[in-house]
């Protein structure tokens, strides 16, 4: 059998998903050669810079994908959630394993809820969507930018530079660090993004490791993916747009909750529909389109080219 080489961020929590996906894959093929090949992204060139200036959609994921184009790599392990809607041509996903908690969480110095924290309490995050939903459930926080992986985040906290951090569950229990979790915020509060807490194992068209990687795939889990990409796709955002997305597969049906939201957290368009979960993708563009008449086009113009 060839061996395989994968290509990854060098984050602790990247190295922790591509380290998993190597594990599986030997577990299934014990003597096949399995390695991990480190690659930089603009994400991590330009740590202290916003998404949106160093140019939101792939920031994490292009550098990658382009060594896949160059046969570098054989396969790309992502956070689901950083792909564009759009892929490389020649590029699929071969697998969306079983996701971790999709749900963000409120990791707070002194073990706070988010209700109970002061008004003025600072309040980081990297991220539009969270920054807003906050806002619109407590303006009287001060929402902070912050950038960073996990750790440099969490010391950043303990070194008295925020009073809390919002950051995804899913991270935190891959790196473990699920014991700094305060509170699961419910999506009344907080929606998460499209795909979070997925992982998407990535590779060419026409390689024969799409069919050998195939156990890989979790179809519930690949199916609640589909419909928040299509949400997204439909919209015409990416991952850092002030939207969320959060689909469930319940057996034959699955039940979707879709929010945008003015990055000030004034003003929010929030749907849920249901039908059969053989059409995610439909089930996703239909609930941005009820959005997208509910005014979502307008908060959704600033973020969008002309």
């Amino acid at each position: 059998m060839k061996p395989i080489l994968i290509g990854t961020r060098g984050s602790a929590l990247a190295m922790a998903q591509a380290n998993w996906v190597k594990g599986e894959i030997q577990r299934r093929w014990p003597d096949r050669n399995v390695s991990l090949e480190v690659i930089k992204t603009s994400g991590d060139r330009f740590s202290e810079a916003s998404l949106q200036a160093i140019g939101g959609k792939g920031v994490f994921t292009k550098e990658i994908d382009e060594a896949l184009l160059r046969r570098d790599i054989h396969l790309a392990v992502h956070s689901m959630k950083d792909l564009p809607t759009e892929l490389a041509a020649g590029l699929t996903i071969f697998a969306v394993p079983e996701r971790e908690d999709p749900r963000d969480a409120l990791v707070a110095g002194g073990g706070a809820r988010l209700r109970d924290l002061p008004a003025g309490a600072r309040i980081a995050t990297g991220s539009l969507r969270r920054k807003a939903q906050i806002l619109h459930y407590r303006s009287d926080l001060a929402v902070r930018p912050m950038r960073g992986n996990i750790d440099t985040r969490l010391k950043k906290l303990d070194g008295g530079e925020a009073d809390a951090l919002v950051m995804a569950v899913a991270g935190l229990k891959r790196i473990g660090r699920e014991e700094r979790i305060t509170e699961i915020l419910a999506a009344d509060i907080c929606v998460s993004a499209a795909a979070q807490g997925a992982i998407a194992i990535e590779g060419f068209d026409d390689d024969t490791l799409r069919d050998e990687l195939e156990f890989l795939d979790d179809t519930p889990t690949n199916l609640e993916v589909q419909a928040e990409r299509g949400f997204l796709r439909r919209l015409g955002g990416g991952c850092h747009v002030p939207v969320g997305a959060r689909a469930q597969v319940f057996g034959e049906l699955m039940e979707m909750v879709g929010i945008v939201i003015d990055p000030d957290g004034a003003k929010l368009c929030r749907g849920q529909l249901a039908g059969l979960a053989e059409n995610a993708e439909d089930l996703g563009k239909e609930l941005a389109d009820k959005l997208l008449s509910q005014g979502a086009r307008e908060i959704l113009a600033r973020f969008l080219p002309e």
